[in-house]
C-alpha cells in the first residue's frame, strides 16, 4: 500500500512537470490575439442612444502583428469595403456607413487574424444611424441676430430724452 502510494506520487510529480515545461519554440508560438483599438463612432449605449449620421466615415486600428489581408469588416453578413494604410504600429482600418442603413440600427463586426500561428480575434459594436443628416447652419442667421437689436435701441434713446425734458 505504501510503495502504490509513493509510486503514484512520483508519477503524478513527473506528469505536472512535464505539462509545466515549455520551450522556447512552443513560446514563440503563444497567441497575441489582434485588439481593435480608436474606433471612431459612437456606440448606441442605452441611456444615452448615440446616433451617427447616415454615410459616415469611420476607423479603428489593429496591431501590426495582424495580417492586413485577413481582415473583415461585415454588416449583416455583407462585406463593406475598406481601406487600409499600415506602419510599423499598426493598421488603420477606414471604411463608410453604407446609406442603406439610414435611420436603421446595425452591427459592425470585425475579425482579423495574427501573422503567425492560429489566433484571431472578433468583436463588433452596435450602431444606430440618424433617419437624416443634422441640419448645417449657415452663418447668415447669427449675423441677422445681433442686426435686429441694433434698431430698437436707435428709437429707444430718445424716448429717455422725452422724459428728462418733462421734468
Amino acid at each position: 500500500m505504501k510503495l502504490t502510494k509513493s509510486v503514484l506520487l512520483t508519477a503524478l510529480l513527473l506528469m505536472n512537470g512535464a505539462a509545466l515545461a515549455y520551450s522556447p519554440e512552443e513560446l514563440a508560438k503563444e497567441c497575441h490575439k489582434p485588439k481593435f483599438t480608436d474606433f471612431t463612432l459612437s456606440e448606441y449605449k442605452m441611456p444615452e442612444q448615440h446616433q451617427v449620421a447616415p454615410e459616415t466615415e469611420f476607423s479603428f486600428k489593429v496591431p501590426v502583428w495582424t495580417n492586413k489581408d485577413t481582415i473583415k469588416l461585415t454588416v449583416k453578413n455583407q462585406a463593406i469595403p475598406f481601406t487600409v494604410e499600415s506602419n510599423s504600429s499598426f493598421h488603420k482600418v477606414t471604411s463608410k456607413i453604407p446609406a442603406e442603413f439610414t435611420g436603421k440600427f446595425f452591427r459592425l463586426n470585425v475579425s482579423a487574424k495574427v501573422i503567425e500561428g492560429i489566433c484571431h480575434e472578433e468583436t463588433g459594436w452596435l450602431i444606430k444611424v440618424a433617419d437624416k443628416a443634422p441640419a448645417a447652419t449657415t452663418e447668415t442667421a447669427p449675423a441677422e441676430a445681433p442686426a435686429a437689436p441694433a434698431a430698437p435701441a436707435a428709437p429707444a434713446a430718445p424716448a429717455e430724452a422725452s422724459p428728462a425734458s418733462a421734468k
